[in-house]
C-alpha cells in the first residue's frame, strides 16, 4: 500500500527535479528526532512514508525538516518525498533502539538430572518500540543451581538471535535460567527430576502366609529419590506360570503381595532398569 501511495506521488508530480533535494543521514535510531536537509526555495509538500507511517506537511525548501520520535517508531526503509511543482524523493533506514527487552525461550520445563545437552535457551532483543535488535549484542547467560555458585556463558546475538545449550545438574529441584543484555534480563524456571532408578533391590518376607515383595527407597544414579508415581515391575515365575504386576512408587518404596505356589523366581525392573533377583520357596 505505502508502495503504491509513493509511485502515485511520482507519477502525479513528475520526475525529481534538480532544484530541490532532500538529503536525510543514511541511518537513524528508531524514536529519536533529527533533520533532513533540503535545498532550493519556497513553500513545498513533505511527505514521510515507512514501515508504519505515512505523513505529510507543508514544509519551507532550504531549511532543515524536522522528523519526530513518533514518526520513526518502527525499524525498516523509509521514503522521504517533497513536491513543489515536481517531486524529489530520498530513502533512508530506521534501526532498531537498544535493547529494552528479552523474550527467552527455554527448553524443556522438566528435565532429568545429569542429562547431558538436554536444556536449551533461545533470547530474541526487542527494543521499547518492539522492534528485533539486528546489530550484534552480547547476551549473558545465566544458570542458578539450588546449591552452589552460577554458571554464566556469553554469546552474541546473530539477526537478533542468541542461544546455548546446557546440561542438566546433579541435583533435583527447581533450577533459574536467565539471560540479560544492557538493562534488559529475564528468568524462567526449569524443573529438574530425578533421573531413572539406579541400583534397584528388592526384599521379601513371610506375613501371615502371605509373602510381600518391596523395594529399597528408590534413588537415581545420583542419589535423588526417584518420583511417587513412578511405577516398578514385578515379575513371579512358578509353577502356575508368569505373571508382572506393575507398582507405583509410594512414600519412595514400591511394595506388592504375590502368592507363592512352590518355588519362585522374582525379578524387578523400572524402566530399562533391572535389579536383583528372589528365589523363594513356597508354603511358609
Amino acid at each position: 500500500m505505502k508502495r503504491s501511495i509513493v509511485l502515485l506521488l511520482v507519477a502525479f508530480c513528475g520526475l525529481p527535479a534538480f532544484g530541490a533535494e532532500l538529503r536525510p543521514p543514511a541511518q537513524v535510531v528508531a524514536g529519536t528526532a533529527f533533520s533532513i536537509q533540503s535545498s532550493g526555495a519556497g513553500e513545498a509538500t513533505f511527505y514521510l512514508i515507512g514501515p508504519a507511517v505515512v505523513s505529510k506537511r507543508k514544509v519551507q525548501l532550504g531549511s532543515d525538516i524536522s522528523v519526530q520520535p513518533d514518526e520513526i517508531e518502527r525499524a525498516g526503509r523509509y521514503t522521504a518525498i517533497v513536491c513543489d511543482g515536481s517531486c524529489t524523493a530520498s530513502v533512508f533506514t530506521v534501526q532498531a533502539a537498544t535493547p529494552f527487552r528479552i523474550s527467552l525461550l527455554v527448553h524443556p520445563s522438566r528435565v532429568p538430572v545429569d542429562d547431558p545437552n538436554s536444556m536449551s535457551a533461545v533470547a530474541f532483543l526487542f527494543d521499547r518500540f518492539h522492534n528485533l535488535v539486528m546489530t550484534p549484542q552480547q547476551v549473558n547467560f545465566n544458570v542458578v543451581p539450588r546449591s552452589g555458585s552460577s554458571i554464566s556463558e556469553k554469546r552474541e546475538t546473530e539477526n537478533g538471535v542468541a542461544w546455548i545449550r546446557m546440561s542438566s545438574g546433579r541435583q533435583e529441584g527447581a533450577v533459574k535460567i536467565g539471560a540479560s543484555a544492557g538493562k534488559a534480563d529475564e528468568l524462567r524456571v526449569v524443573q529438574q527430576i530425578a533421573a531413572d532408578a539406579c541400583n534397584l533391590k528388592i526384599k521379601g518376607a513371610w506375613n501371615s502366609h502371605n509373602f510381600w515383595v518391596e523395594t529399597d527407597p528408590v534413588r537415581d544414579c545420583a542419589g535423588n529419590n526417584v518420583p511417587d508415581g513412578t511405577v516398578v515391575s514385578f515379575t513371579k515365575t512358578d509353577a502356575a506360570g508368569k505373571t508382572t504386576v506393575d507398582v507405583p512408587i509410594k512414600k519412595g518404596i514400591a511394595k506388592v503381595q504375590m502368592p507363592i505356589a512352590g518355588g519362585a523366581h522374582i525379578t524387578v525392573a523400572s524402566g530399562v532398569v533391572t535389579g536383583n533377583e528372589l528365589n523363594v520357596a513356597g508354603g511358609q
